[in-house]
C-alpha cells in the first residue's frame, strides 16, 4: 500500500493565479499529508502566492522554461516514491488520483489519466491527439489510450531515469509515455473526467504553432524510440519506386536507368541508416538502465 508521505504531487503553473489555491485545497483535503509542488513557471501574476497560501511547496523559476521544464524542476524537488502530474488550472479531479495510484499499487510503473472524445479541449485538437495515439500504438506495439495526457502518477526511480529525455515544452507526456514503452516497463490507462477550465485561466497551447511542434516531435520521437519503423517503411518506398520505374523503362527502352539505380541505393542507406540507430537506441536505454 502507498502510504500519503509516500506520494509527491507536482502541478506546472504559469499565470494560474485564478484556479492553483483551489486545485491545491482540493489535492490536500482528498490526500492529506501528501506533498504538493506547485513549480511557478515564470508567472506574472501572484500564481506563487496563491499556491503557497493553500499549502503548497513553491519552486519558481525566474522565468518561463516551459510545461515540460517545469515538470523535471517538480520531479528533481519531490521526495515521494510515487509523482502524480497535475494540471494547474482546475481540469483534473484529485478524487481520480486514487484509481491512478490504484494501478501503481498493482504493479504498474505509469498510469495515465485518458480523456474522452468529449474531454479533449477542442475539435482539431481531438482530431490530432487521435493520430498522435495511432501513430504511437503503431510504434510501441501497444494501445496507447492518450498520448498527451498531463494526468499521471508514475513511479519516481523509474521517471527520473528519463528527465534527460523530456523536452522542455508541452511534448513531456509523449515523450515520457514512448520511453516507458520502449524500456519495457508497464502502463495503464484509466479513463477521467475532464473538467472546464476555472475561470480566468486560460490554455497556454496555440493549435497551429504547437500542433507543427507536436508533429515535429511526433516524429523526432519515433526517431528515438522505434528508428526501424520509421525508416523501414520509407526505405520500401523507394525500393518499390525504384522497381516501378526499372520496369517502365525497361519494358519500354530496353535498359536499367541511372534513376532505378539511385533508388535502389537509397532504399538500401535508408533501411541500414534504420538498422544503425535501432542499435544506438538500444546503448542508450542499457545505459540508462546501468544509471
Amino acid at each position: 500500500m502507498i502510504l500519503p508521505d509516500e506520494i509527491s504531487f507536482v502541478l506546472p503553473a504559469k499565470n494560474e493565479e485564478a484556479a492553483v489555491g483551489q486545485t491545491v485545497g482540493g489535492i490536500r483535503a482528498q490526500f492529506p499529508g501528501s506533498e504538493i509542488i506547485v513549480v511557478d513557471d515564470g508567472s506574472t501574476d501572484a500564481t506563487a502566492e496563491a499556491a503557497r497560501d493553500a499549502g503548497a511547496t513553491v519552486v519558481s523559476h525566474p522565468y518561463s522554461k516551459g510545461n515540460g521544464a517545469a515538470i523535471k524542476t517538480g520531479a528533481r524537488a519531490a521526495k515521494g516514491k510515487v509523482l502524480v502530474f497535475m494540471d494547474a488550472d482546475g481540469q483534473h479531479q484529485p478524487q481520480e488520483a486514487l484509481e491512478l495510484l490504484e494501478r501503481i499499487e498493482q504493479g504498474y510503473d505509469m498510469a495515465v489519466g485518458a480523456r474522452s472524445k468529449t474531454g479533449q479541449a477542442s475539435f482539431h485538437r481531438g482530431l490530432a491527439n487521435g493520430f498522435y495515439n495511432r501513430l504511437a500504438s503503431w510504434m510501441v506495439g501497444q494501445t496507447v489510450e492518450d498520448l498527451t495526457s498531463g494526468f499521471r502518477a508514475v513511479r519516481a526511480d523509474r521517471f527520473r531515469a528519463f528527465l534527460y529525455l523530456l523536452p522542455n515544452g508541452f511534448s513531456y507526456p509523449t515523450t515520457s509515455t514512448m520511453a516507458f514503452f520502449r524500456a519495457g516497463y508497464s502502463v495503464a490507462y484509466v479513463p477521467i473526467r475532464v473538467l472546464p477550465r476555472a475561470q480566468g485561466s486560460t490554455s497556454h497551447i496555440r493549435l497551429w504553432r504547437d500542433g507543427a511542434r507536436f508533429l515535429l516531435i511526433i516524429f523526432k520521437i519515433g526517431t528515438l524510440f522505434s528508428p526501424v519503423k520509421l525508416f523501414a517503411p520509407v526505405s520500401l518506398l523507394f525500393f518499390l519506386a525504384g522497381l516501378l520505374n526499372y520496369a517502365y523503362t525497361y519494358f519500354s527502352y530496353g535498359r536499367f536507368t541511372n534513376m532505378s539505380v539511385l533508388m535502389f541505393s537509397a532504399a538500401v542507406i535508408i533501411f541500414l541508416i534504420g538498422l544503425i540507430s535501432e542499435q544506438i537506441t538500444a546503448l542508450m536505454y542499457k545505459d540508462s538502465e546501468e544509471r
